[in-house]
């Protein structure tokens, strides 16, 4: 809802103020009263004021000082002012209010079609710059975003050129070595090392097509009813060779009741894999890394929970966008784009459920809550 403009009306007589507010009173429009020189400036230190419309003669602080004052202070300044008067209006006269800051005179008595329609002029003006006021602020707003989205935009291509040129040198390598014959080597130890390398690369490339397609509006999800401890475990092994090769412990607990959720079941598979693949990317050799089923309020609930190094505080509110990666300035950062978590974030608000970063402190760990909709 847009503030009330605001006028400033200034007669040291009050049946004078409440004429002037009932000429001038309308919706959307705020009028401010005051009946010295000393109380109208203590009320524009508090308020912003489209106009202001100033008795000459007034007792103390005249009209022509006060315009002076406001003339003098920053705040003020540029309220445009138009003086009323019961004076002449000489020539001398008009040239000291013109002087002191005036853009208009209006004489006693005053004609409530010509107060009304010199009023309005400045209640559109004062509208305009508003909104003018907020069309810049929001193009700087948009500007800044833009420039934050083309550093990311920057990082993300050094990152991708870093993951690419990797796999691609253990290839050429591996290449060389077979084109070489029999070199003494074990060539099954270079055909291994080159798959992973490209199992590596095909995860980069369709994490990176999952995103467009999700952006889209492009990917479908094939969903199913299935039981939480079929899917479950295809999940975990997927992650498993990366909790193997860290020598981690992996606890999981579920319950004794049977859970069946209606999802996709290779996007359960993926988001589930991708967090506890994260977890073990995450966490010192030896660590613990720990899997828990619960259901609640018509949710399934896993938690996903490693001791690893945690996401600094400044870093949680970003964990979820795209190419965010934690750093938790020991030099542990993860593999990968940063894509990760958005894409499951994506992946599992597709299916009506919601992820949260629980908990998580640098050098303990952090844990993961997955929500999904038990299935009707």
């Amino acid at each position: 809802m847009t503030d009330p403009v605001k006028f400033l009306l200034v007669d040291d007589l009050e049946e004078n103020l409440l004429a002037l507010e009932a000429l001038l009173a309308s919706e959307g429009l705020d009028l401010h009263k005051a009946q010295s020189g000393e109380e109208a400036l203590e009320l524009m230190l508090a308020n912003e004021y489209a106009l202001a419309l100033l008795d000459v003669q007034m007792p103390g602080m005249d009209g022509f000082e006060l315009a002076e004052f406001m003339r003098a202070n920053e705040r003020s300044r540029h309220i445009p002012i138009i003086f009323v008067t019961a004076g002449s209006g000489d020539e001398a006269r008009r040239f000291r209010g013109y002087e002191a800051g005036a853009v208009d005179f209006i004489q006693k008595p005053i004609e409530a079609d010509v107060l009304r329609s010199k009023a309005n002029v400045f209640l559109d003006l004062y509208n305009q710059r508003r909104q003018i006021t907020a069309q810049r602020d929001e193009l700087a707003k948009l500007t800044a975003a833009l420039q934050a989205a083309n550093q990311q935009k920057n990082r993300f291509l050094a990152v991708l050129a870093h993951e690419l040129r990797n796999p691609l040198a253990v290839f050429s390598s591996g290449l060389n070595i077979l084109d070489r014959g029999n070199s003494g080597r074990d060539l099954s130890q270079v055909r291994l090392s080159m798959r992973q390398n490209l199992n590596h690369v095909t995860r980069l490339v369709d994490d990176l097509l999952d995103i467009n397609r999700i952006e889209r509006g492009k990917i479908l999800l094939r969903k199913q009813k299935v039981g939480l401890d079929e899917v479950l475990p295809a999940a975990l092994e997927l992650a498993e060779p990366a909790i193997v090769a860290a020598n981690h412990r992996l606890t999981v607990e579920t319950p004794d009741d049977a859970i069946t959720l209606e999802v996709d079941p290779a996007r359960f598979i993926q988001i589930i894999s991708n967090i506890v693949g994260n977890a073990a990317r995450y966490t010192p050799e030896g660590g613990d890394i720990g899997v828990k089923v619960s259901k609640a309020d018509g949710f399934a609930i896993i938690e996903i929970s490693d001791n690893g190094i945690g996401i600094p505080p400044s870093q949680q509110a970003q964990i979820f966008n795209m190419f965010e990666q934690s750093d938790n300035g020991l030099g542990v950062v993860g593999e990968g784009l940063g894509i990760g978590l958005a894409l499951v974030k994506q992946l599992v608000e597709l299916h009506g459920g919601e992820i949260f970063l629980q908990k998580s402190l640098p050098g303990e760990g952090s844990t993961f809550e997955v929500r999904l909709p038990l299935a009707d």
